[in-house]
């Protein structure tokens, strides 16, 4: 079966990076939208950042887009979302998703394929 798993969460101090990592399995996703959202307890789902299959342009949630970024291993389905200046909040569990029908990558709600989630922490 299609699936993905998320890894490379943790707990860090305010100011630090982290690296997530979004694998895939089961079918190629290397011609499908891929992206990142996030979830805080009692708030919706957000985007962070995320790509179409045929291009390399990046669509990044606002309150992101000057510290974080996405990129794309196509031959092994893998996306990558590097958080550079991490700050407390970002706190939230980050998802991965993939569907083959999005064509702009921005609604968490066009997604079909989603991975568990990974807890990211920030203290101050």
């Amino acid at each position: 079966q299609a699936q993905l798993k998320e890894s490379g969460g943790g707990l860090v101090q305010a100011g630090a990076s982290l690296r997530l990592s979004c694998a895939t399995s089961g079918r190629a996703f290397s011609n499908s939208a891929m992206g990142w959202f996030r979830q805080a307890p009692g708030k919706e789902r957000e985007l962070v950042g995320a790509m179409l299959g045929g291009e390399d342009r990046a669509y990044m949630g606002d309150s992101v887009k000057d510290r974080f970024a996405v990129s794309r291993d196509d031959p092994r389905n893998t996306m990558y979302l590097q958080m550079n200046n991490l700050k407390p909040e970002d706190t939230a569990v980050y998802y991965c998703a993939a569907d083959d029908g999005v064509t702009v990558p921005l609604w968490p709600e066009h997604y079909d394929y989603w991975g568990q989630g990974t807890q990211v922490t920030v203290s101050s």
